[in-house]
């Protein structure tokens, strides 16, 4: 029988890995959502204050909880904008070569040394040419992006699809990501060991719950390798 997985103690097959935040800099989604808001509110002859638009931004980040499009919509749209805004929103989120954090490349050639890697996203499948573009593709091994998968986290089809892919159990896969809600709650409800990235939509400030929520957080990247080998020992 194999080890519990409680443990902490199982060796680690497969990294899964989250792409806004941990690899991209989430201010390309943060600004796509600022440009759509302003956009759906000037249609209404409204005008967007950019500081209450990040003052709620922060607030949801904090939270680590509900939709951030939803809270946006009900601020300064209407509840009935809230599919509108997701679209337009959308339709501008890209991530340019300047948006990709300094230590990823180093940590995945690190990391793909001992490792398999998968990409687990809530992104369209278009995210998947900026990811060749920056050289990062050549490195992931495993793709569950929620537009062709056909779910998103913190759905557990999403993280089933990449652990199927792989042909890995839960307990010998780890995932990293930024947000509680969606990457720690959702990877921990299917028995994945989790790393919590703390930039991008993580909370401002985290709280001593908050950190106590995921087996490891850390800042960056480059203390990723560090972190798989704590939690595999």
């Amino acid at each position: 029988m194999p080890a519990d997985p409680t443990t902490g103690a199982e060796p680690i097959d497969l990294v899964l890995l989250d792409v806004g935040g941990p690899v991209y800099d989430d201010t390309a989604y943060r600004d796509a959502l600022l440009r759509a808001t302003r956009e759906l509110a000037a249609e209404e002859g409204d005008e967007v204050s950019e500081t209450e638009f990040l003052r709620l931004y922060d607030e949801r980040r904090q939270a680590q909880g509900g939709s951030l499009r939803t809270a946006v919509a009900q601020r300064f749209l209407t509840v009935q904008d809230r599919q509108r805004l997701s679209d337009l929103a959308e339709s501008y989120w890209e991530y340019p070569p300047e948006a990709l954090h300094d230590d990823v490349l180093p940590a995945l050639r690190l990391i793909g040394e001992r490792y398999r890697i998968a990409v687990v996203a809530n992104q369209r499948s278009v995210v998947v040419d900026a990811l060749r573009r920056d050289g990062v593709a050549e490195h992931i091994d495993v793709w569950a992006i929620s537009e062709t998968v056909g779910a998103e986290k913190p759905d557990p089809r999403i993280f089933q699809h990449a652990l199927d892919e792989a042909g890995v159990p839960a307990f010998r896969a780890v995932h990293v990501g930024n947000r509680l809600d969606t990457d720690v709650r959702g990877a921990q409800r299917m028995g994945l060991r989790t790393v919590w990235v703390l930039r991008g939509e993580a909370p401002p400030a985290p709280t001593p719950e908050q950190l106590a929520e995921p087996d490891i957080a850390v800042h960056s990247l480059a203390e990723l390798p560090g972190a798989l080998e704590k939690l595999a020992s």
